[in-house]
Protein backbone atom coordinates (compact mmCIF):
# COMPACT_ATOMS: atom_id res chain seq x y z
CA UNK A 1 0.00 0.00 0.00
CA UNK A 2 1.32 3.45 -0.87
CA UNK A 3 0.16 6.74 0.61
CA UNK A 4 -0.45 9.66 -1.77
CA UNK A 5 2.22 12.33 -1.86
CA UNK A 6 1.73 15.30 0.43
CA UNK A 7 1.09 18.30 -1.78
CA UNK A 8 3.76 20.94 -1.51
CA UNK A 9 3.39 24.20 0.24
CA UNK A 10 1.50 26.80 -1.76
CA UNK A 11 2.20 30.45 -1.01
CA UNK A 12 0.53 33.11 -3.14
CA UNK A 13 3.15 35.07 -5.09
CA UNK A 14 5.74 32.55 -3.99
CA UNK A 15 4.33 29.06 -4.53
CA UNK A 16 2.16 28.87 -7.55
CA UNK A 17 -1.18 30.64 -7.12
CA UNK A 18 -2.00 33.62 -9.29
CA UNK A 19 -2.46 36.71 -7.09
CA UNK A 20 -5.06 39.44 -7.40
CA UNK A 21 -2.49 42.06 -6.49
CA UNK A 22 1.06 43.02 -7.42
CA UNK A 23 4.24 42.37 -5.48
CA UNK A 24 6.44 45.24 -4.39
CA UNK A 25 9.51 43.08 -5.00
CA UNK A 26 11.35 44.81 -7.86
CA UNK A 27 13.14 41.65 -8.92
CA UNK A 28 9.81 40.08 -9.84
CA UNK A 29 8.99 42.85 -12.29
CA UNK A 30 12.27 43.83 -13.88
CA UNK A 31 13.79 40.44 -14.59
CA UNK A 32 14.33 40.08 -18.32
CA UNK A 33 11.73 37.98 -20.14
CA UNK A 34 14.57 35.90 -21.55
CA UNK A 35 15.74 35.12 -18.01
CA UNK A 36 12.38 34.02 -16.60
CA UNK A 37 12.23 30.32 -15.71
CA UNK A 38 8.93 28.78 -16.86
CA UNK A 39 8.99 25.82 -14.47
CA UNK A 40 11.93 23.62 -15.45
CA UNK A 41 14.02 22.68 -12.41
CA UNK A 42 17.44 24.31 -12.53
CA UNK A 43 19.86 24.16 -9.63
CA UNK A 44 21.98 27.24 -8.99
CA UNK A 45 25.66 26.80 -8.17
CA UNK A 46 25.89 30.27 -6.58
CA UNK A 47 23.60 32.07 -4.20
CA UNK A 48 21.79 35.07 -5.76
CA UNK A 49 23.22 38.47 -4.85
CA UNK A 50 20.06 39.39 -2.92
CA UNK A 51 18.53 37.20 -0.18
CA UNK A 52 15.79 34.94 -1.56
CA UNK A 53 12.89 33.15 0.09
CA UNK A 54 14.45 30.57 2.41
CA UNK A 55 12.16 27.63 3.21
CA UNK A 56 13.52 25.70 6.24
CA UNK A 57 12.11 22.34 7.34
CA UNK A 58 12.91 20.01 10.21
CA UNK A 59 11.11 16.66 9.97
CA UNK A 60 11.11 14.02 12.71
CA UNK A 61 10.38 10.37 11.91
CA UNK A 62 9.77 8.10 14.90
CA UNK A 63 8.56 4.54 15.45
CA UNK A 64 4.92 5.62 15.23
CA UNK A 65 5.60 7.25 11.84
CA UNK A 66 6.59 3.86 10.41
CA UNK A 67 3.07 2.60 11.10
CA UNK A 68 0.96 5.70 10.44
CA UNK A 69 2.91 7.78 7.90
CA UNK A 70 2.56 10.91 10.08
CA UNK A 71 5.75 12.87 10.77
CA UNK A 72 6.36 15.99 12.85
CA UNK A 73 7.22 19.16 10.94
CA UNK A 74 8.87 22.37 12.12
CA UNK A 75 8.96 24.91 9.31
CA UNK A 76 10.24 28.49 8.95
CA UNK A 77 10.04 30.95 6.06
CA UNK A 78 12.55 33.78 5.83
CA UNK A 79 12.86 36.62 3.30
CA UNK A 80 9.22 36.35 2.25
CA UNK A 81 8.21 38.64 -0.60
CA UNK A 82 6.71 41.85 0.90
CA UNK A 83 3.08 41.80 -0.23
CA UNK A 84 -0.27 42.91 1.24
CA UNK A 85 -1.59 39.38 1.64
CA UNK A 86 -0.53 35.78 1.01
CA UNK A 87 -1.17 32.31 2.38
CA UNK A 88 0.54 29.03 3.20
CA UNK A 89 -1.68 26.10 2.22
CA UNK A 90 -1.36 22.36 2.86
CA UNK A 91 -3.41 19.57 1.34
CA UNK A 92 -6.63 18.91 3.23
CA UNK A 93 -6.51 15.74 5.39
CA UNK A 94 -2.71 15.58 5.11
CA UNK A 95 -2.06 18.12 7.87
CA UNK A 96 -3.05 18.23 11.54
CA UNK A 97 -2.18 20.18 14.68
CA UNK A 98 -1.14 23.19 12.56
CA UNK A 99 -0.02 26.10 14.76
CA UNK A 100 1.98 29.31 14.63
CA UNK A 101 5.14 29.52 16.73
CA UNK A 102 6.74 32.74 15.43
CA UNK A 103 5.87 35.73 13.27
CA UNK A 104 8.13 38.75 12.78
CA UNK A 105 7.50 41.61 10.36
CA UNK A 106 3.99 40.38 9.59
CA UNK A 107 0.96 42.54 10.37
CA UNK A 108 -1.35 39.62 11.06
CA UNK A 109 -1.14 35.83 10.81
CA UNK A 110 -3.67 33.15 11.71
CA UNK A 111 -4.47 29.48 11.10
CA UNK A 112 -7.54 28.85 8.95
CA UNK A 113 -8.25 25.18 8.23
CA UNK A 114 -5.24 23.62 6.48
CA UNK A 115 -3.70 27.06 5.83
CA UNK A 116 -1.90 29.98 7.45
CA UNK A 117 -3.21 33.36 6.31
CA UNK A 118 -0.83 36.34 6.27
CA UNK A 119 -1.44 40.07 5.93
CA UNK A 120 0.95 43.00 5.57
CA UNK A 121 4.18 41.10 5.03
CA UNK A 122 7.15 43.41 5.49
CA UNK A 123 10.79 43.16 4.38
CA UNK A 124 12.79 40.46 6.22
CA UNK A 125 9.58 38.87 7.57
CA UNK A 126 9.84 35.51 9.35
CA UNK A 127 7.09 32.91 9.77
CA UNK A 128 7.50 29.67 11.72
CA UNK A 129 4.92 26.94 12.14
CA UNK A 130 4.63 23.42 13.52
CA UNK A 131 2.38 20.59 12.42
CA UNK A 132 2.06 16.88 11.80
CA UNK A 133 2.05 15.93 8.11
CA UNK A 134 1.20 12.70 6.30
CA UNK A 135 4.37 12.80 4.21
CA UNK A 136 5.83 9.30 4.75
CA UNK A 137 4.86 6.23 2.73
CA UNK A 138 5.90 3.46 5.13
CA UNK A 139 4.76 0.43 3.13
CA UNK A 140 6.50 0.84 -0.20
CA UNK A 141 8.63 -2.00 -1.53
CA UNK A 142 12.19 -1.70 -0.29
CA UNK A 143 11.41 0.63 2.60
CA UNK A 144 9.69 3.87 3.62
CA UNK A 145 9.75 6.92 1.33
CA UNK A 146 9.52 10.55 2.47
CA UNK A 147 8.16 12.82 -0.25
CA UNK A 148 8.16 16.62 -0.15
CA UNK A 149 7.26 19.37 -2.59
CA UNK A 150 6.75 20.81 -5.02
CA UNK A 151 8.73 23.74 -3.66
CA UNK A 152 8.52 26.81 -5.86
CA UNK A 153 8.58 30.61 -5.86
CA UNK A 154 6.27 31.71 -8.61
CA UNK A 155 4.94 35.02 -9.86
CA UNK A 156 2.55 35.08 -12.85
CA UNK A 157 4.13 32.69 -15.38
CA UNK A 158 7.70 32.80 -14.07
CA UNK A 159 9.68 30.98 -11.40
CA UNK A 160 12.33 32.75 -9.35
CA UNK A 161 15.28 31.69 -7.19
CA UNK A 162 14.51 29.95 -3.91
CA UNK A 163 16.46 28.22 -1.16
CA UNK A 164 15.17 25.09 0.58
CA UNK A 165 16.72 23.42 3.63
CA UNK A 166 15.42 20.05 4.84
CA UNK A 167 16.71 18.31 7.95
CA UNK A 168 15.31 14.87 8.72
CA UNK A 169 15.87 13.46 12.20
CA UNK A 170 15.42 9.72 12.63
CA UNK A 171 14.06 9.26 16.14
CA UNK A 172 13.98 5.52 15.49
CA UNK A 173 16.63 2.84 15.05
CA UNK A 174 14.53 0.76 12.66
CA UNK A 175 15.58 2.54 9.46
CA UNK A 176 18.58 4.26 7.91
CA UNK A 177 18.94 6.66 4.98
CA UNK A 178 19.25 4.88 1.63
CA UNK A 179 18.88 7.27 -1.32
CA UNK A 180 17.82 10.76 -2.43
CA UNK A 181 16.08 11.88 -5.60
CA UNK A 182 17.12 14.10 -7.30
CA UNK A 183 20.66 12.92 -6.69
CA UNK A 184 23.16 15.29 -5.01
CA UNK A 185 24.78 17.66 -7.51
CA UNK A 186 26.02 21.24 -7.70
CA UNK A 187 23.26 23.32 -6.13
CA UNK A 188 21.86 20.31 -4.22
CA UNK A 189 23.97 19.27 -1.24
CA UNK A 190 23.42 16.26 1.02
CA UNK A 191 25.04 15.75 4.42
CA UNK A 192 24.50 12.74 6.70
CA UNK A 193 25.57 12.74 10.34
CA UNK A 194 24.29 9.80 12.34
CA UNK A 195 20.52 10.03 12.61
CA UNK A 196 20.35 13.43 10.88
CA UNK A 197 20.07 13.91 7.13
CA UNK A 198 20.47 17.45 5.81
CA UNK A 199 19.60 18.67 2.33
CA UNK A 200 20.35 22.15 0.97
CA UNK A 201 19.08 23.32 -2.42
CA UNK A 202 19.18 26.61 -4.31
CA UNK A 203 17.13 26.49 -7.50
CA UNK A 204 14.56 27.91 -9.90
CA UNK A 205 11.48 26.02 -11.08
CA UNK A 206 9.73 23.24 -9.16
CA UNK A 207 11.57 20.95 -6.77
CA UNK A 208 10.17 17.62 -5.56
CA UNK A 209 12.26 15.39 -3.32
CA UNK A 210 12.11 11.70 -2.43
CA UNK A 211 14.14 10.37 0.48
CA UNK A 212 14.23 6.57 0.70
CA UNK A 213 15.06 4.50 3.76
CA UNK A 214 16.04 0.91 4.34
CA UNK A 215 16.77 -1.22 7.43
CA UNK A 216 20.49 -1.47 6.62
CA UNK A 217 21.21 1.88 4.92
CA UNK A 218 21.50 0.42 1.43
CA UNK A 219 19.50 1.69 -1.51
CA UNK A 220 16.26 -0.23 -2.15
Amino acid sequence: MSLPRLDGLIVLLAFGALPAWASTEEDLFFKSVADVNEGELRFLTEMPAKPVHHHQNRITIDDASLNSGWVHLEQCHRHLDPVPRTQVVFRQDFIRNLRLVRQDGIGRAWVEGPSVQLEDIGPDAILCIQADTLALSPWEAGGPVLRNGPYMRRFLDGYYPMRVSIQVHLATDQIRFAALSPAPQPGLDLNIQGQNIKLEAVFEGQLRTEMRFGPDGTAP
